[in-house]
């Protein structure tokens, strides 16, 4: 059995889910993830935004707004004037508990309920569709198997059991669709899926199930050697190792989330990433297998900090290093690139909330510089320091641009370079030519 997602772009309009309805009916068994309509969430966190500041009538009349674009959906979507009907008053009973969420005390279950709502009405929507063509079709609820353990981490457990438990109860399906996104935590309130969401979901699902693959339907056909918005020219990455796809995603590829993948990594199956647009593209596999001797792909991460901290007390000191690592813990910012001397260390966070105190706290200890508007350039592929020449080859590419830090080592998938935003462009076109071309 496959595992297949759609993101938010995929369902975006009733034509859009005629599209996905029609991709899905191939007569092979499945289990449909869908996210909320494109926008949907949007509106939502805008509602939940004006009850919980206290103006419920610009609330009720958001609500009011989204009820309308809805309801012209159902007239494009169904030519089955009972399906039609069926699906206005479900809608109805939405929109009527979305306006009743003004008469409780706002609290974070009360806006997660109400962002719960957009997957909750794609999917109907679209299992009402498919039983309007005639599919054997399942509507199963997220809730009813998808939980957090007490530590807010996805509890797989529970997730198996539950899942087998709803799916043997009804097993005559064809397609089965249930929703991204949401889940109930460990005391069984409304709560959500972090790190990709939907995305997540699929994974956890497929890996539940040993699912014979996993397929996140886009709106992009799969990740591309290099950045398709500043190099022209880039093309899809046909396979990717999970650790080389998770180097790219948490260094800028924005398609995954760096760990929503890491239970089907687990479980051993695989993830193919898929174009609703283009439905023909192979797209790009990522499973457990390594190709050797290759560089896959370029990707870059904006909105660097650069910390140096150089004292002549760490020259042979024990615990310099974890004393300054503790003070980014302090603060829970976490340290993307490490780079050492005898004397100092350079290090990049992407949050800079808390930069002010942590700069204070480092001053302890030696003097401190920092450089702002920094960009992470990474290159991903088989980058085993048995290789020889690999590293020379990608640095020869950015002879010609100021770098600031340099990464390597750390990882066998991957070689980074800290560069200014400004050289960014030219870093990554000197990349995709020297590599690619």
């Amino acid at each position: 059995m496959k595992i297949l997602k759609f993101g938010g772009t995929s369902v975006g309009t009733p034509q859009r889910m005629k599209d996905v309805s029609a991709l899905i009916t191939d007569g092979r068994r499945k289990i449909v993830v869908l996210s909320a309509m494109s926008g949907t969430t949007n509106t939502l966190v805008e509602i939940a935004d004006y009850f919980k500041k206290g103006n419920d009538e610009a609330g009720h009349t958001v609500i009011n707004k989204l009820r309308t674009k809805y309801m012209d959906h159902v007239e494009q979507l169904y030519a089955d004037a009972d399906i039609a009907a069926t699906t206005r008053q479900f809608l109805d009973e939405v929109f009527m508990h979305l306006h009743s969420f003004s008469d409780v005390p706002y609290t974070p279950t009360v806006e997660k309920s109400i962002l719960a709502q957009g997957e909750i009405i794609s999917t109907n929507m679209v299992t009402n569709y498919l039983r309007e063509q005639g599919v054997k079709v399942r509507l199963i609820s997220a809730f009813d198997f998808m939980r957090l353990n007490p530590q807010g981490e996805p509890d797989m457990a529970y997730i198996k059991v539950a899942l087998k438990r709803v799916i043997d109860a009804d097993p005559d399906f064809d397609i089965c669709i249930t929703q991204g996104f949401i889940c109930l935590n460990a005391e069984g309130e409304i709560d959500n899926l972090q790190r990709g969401g939907s995305d997540y979901t699929a994974c956890l699902i497929g890996a539940a199930v040993r699912a014979d693959e996993i397929q996140i339907w886009t709106d992009i056909d799969g990740m591309h050697n290099n950045d398709p918005r500043v190099v022209e020219g880039t093309t899809p990455v046909r396979q990717l190792n999970f650790e080389e796809a998770a180097e790219l995603a948490y260094f800028g590829a924005k398609i995954l989330h760096p760990t929503c993948i890491q239970p089907a990594r687990y479980a051993g199956v695989p993830v193919r990433l898929l174009n609703t647009m283009d439905p023909s593209a192979p797209g790009t596999l990522i499973n457990n297998e390594m190709q050797k001797g290759t560089i896959k792909a370029v990707a870059a991460k904006d909105n660097i900090t650069a910390i140096k901290i150089v004292s002549s007390r760490m020259l042979l000191a024990t615990g310099f290093l974890r004393k300054v690592f503790e003070i980014f813990e302090t603060y829970n910012t976490s340290i993307d690139m490490v780079t050492t001397s005898e004397v100092g260390v350079s290090l990049s966070i992407d949050n800079k909330s808390r930069l002010v105190p942590i700069v204070e706290k480092l001053k302890q200890y030696g003097t401190v510089e920092v450089n702002e508007n920094m960009c992470i350039i990474c290159v991903v592929g088989d980058l085993s320091w048995s290789n020889v020449g690999f590293e020379s080859l990608v640095t020869a590419a950015m002879d010609k641009i100021p770098v600031r830090m340099v990464s390597y080592g750390g990882s066998n998938h991957n070689i980074s370079f800290l560069v200014s935003e400004a050289d960014k462009k030219a870093a990554l076109q000197a990349l995709s030519e020297r590599l690619f071309k």
